[in-house]
């Protein structure tokens, strides 16, 4: 399994475990941060490689920081 993959899945993880903890469906999210709940699914699958961006509008839709997102990033 390539590296790359490995942080998608983690990312992928993370903002489902995020999404759950605000207590957002994955419609509300993807409605909340523009996005098109499809490649919302493939985000939180780890099967979508997504645009800075689109992280940007996702982390304000939750209204979290960056850490709860990337956790190996802020060590």
């Amino acid at each position: 399994m390539e590296e790359n993959d490995v942080l998608l899945r983690e990312f992928g993880r993370n903002l489902r475990r995020a999404r759950r903890e605000v207590g957002l469906t994955q419609e509300k999210l993807a409605e909340r941060s523009g996005m098109d709940i499809t490649n919302l699914q493939r985000i939180e699958a780890g099967k979508y490689n997504t645009k800075v961006l689109s992280l940007i509008r996702l982390r304000d839709a939750l209204g979290i920081e960056w850490d709860d997102l990337l956790p190996q990033f802020g060590k």
